[in-house]
């Protein structure tokens, strides 16, 4: 399945829109992306690779990495994988290392792997590890791969790395403050760092992505009823990010969510308390069905809460839910 998707990838109009018809705009470039093995990540490296570039699958499952290699390399590219936990200090390290030893440059970066929580503050109150772990990944483990590969790049005069973002960080979406906080993180060090380094031919994009569908939005079944992109779509942007280098790619409703908190907060936090209410936390998040990399029970005072509105969830949206969802397009309710 994941081979016949990748393999599609590159007859996309807008790829071939992208990348040209006659030239290789990634050409010679050597870009690691993590969290390559599937979604977002597999799509982008498919699409790189179509550009002439080389993509640098990292991942810790390298059966799913090698599956994509071997798509990339039946088209005609070349692609390398690499085993690696990003949360782990050692594993960046030695990661890191090992990539400057085997290859020319290092020129791009592509921060993807992350994990994503949609639970609310009433279901979080004895789950501060939720917070932990989504810093770890989001955030430390995408500085800590940066902070690893900057005075590579900054050697050799030249480096963009891009970020995925969220469309959250614009429009403070309820029920995410632990994956928000954490993206927002990322964010913020992004723009001090790439003030930095901006003399050393480094630069950044900050792709503020809505709504995907991959297995990370799976827990959260009423996303079956809302628009999202897919990972093909995804991956288009950050073939956009690569080869335009922008400073931040969005779309206009996450934009208009930044300027409409800016000019009128109060308003917005009312409205987005409307959807807090018409958009329940899931079953996943309540605990009434597992969820995965999530260990331990959930607590007496977490049953009683999901308890409680566990017949929300039951049900399909309400209509003022999806007028929501309609008006509101690409949103991680």
């Amino acid at each position: 399945m994941i081979v016949e998707t990748l393999s599609a990838i590159a007859d996309l109009p807008i790829v071939r829109d992208i990348v040209g018809t006659d030239s290789k705009p990634l050409a010679n470039r050597r870009v690691v992306i993590t969290g390559a093995s599937s979604g977002i990540g597999a799509a982008a490296a498919i699409q790189i690779a179509e550009a002439g570039g080389t993509p640098i699958l990292v991942a810790r499952s390298l059966d799913k990495l090698t599956e994509v290699k071997e798509t990339i390399e039946a088209a005609g590219g070349t692609a390398f994988v690499y085993s690696c936990d990003v949360t782990d200090a050692e594993s960046v390290t030695n990661l890191v290392a090992t990539l400057v030893a085997e290859h020319e440059s290092i020129d791009m970066l592509v921060n993807n792997a992350g994990r994503s929580i949609r639970r609310s503050l009433a279901l979080s109150h004895d789950r501060f590890h939720d917070f932990e772990r989504t810093m770890a990944l989001n955030y430390f483990g995408a500085v800590r791969l940066i902070m690893e590969l900057l005075p590579h790049m900054r050697r050799h005069g030249f480096g963009h790395i891009v970020n995925i973002s969220s469309i959250g960080v614009q429009t403070n979406t309820p029920r995410f403050a632990a994956y928000v906080a954490s993206k927002s993180a990322l964010d913020a060090f992004s723009r001090v760092a790439a003030s930095e380094v901006h003399g050393d031919g480094v630069t950044f994009t900050t792709i503020h992505m809505p709504l995907v569908r991959t297995p990370m939005i799976a827990p959260t079944s009423m996303y079956d009823a809302f628009p999202t992109l897919s990972p093909d779509e995804a991956g288009e942007m950050v073939l956009r990010a690569l080869v335009k280098r922008p400073k931040e790619i969005g779309t206009p409703i996450g934009t208009l969510g930044e300027l409409t908190y800016t000019l009128v907060p109060g308003v917005v936090d009312r409205i987005l308390n409307k959807a807090y209410d018409v958009f329940p936390d899931s079953h996943a998040a309540q605990g009434v069905t597992p969820i995965s990399d999530e260990a331990g029970k959930p607590s007496s005072r977490t049953k009683a809460i999901a308890k409680a509105s566990i017949a929300l969830t039951d049900q399909p949206l309400s209509r003022g839910a999806k007028r929501m969802v309609r008006l509101l397009p690409g949103i991680h309710w």
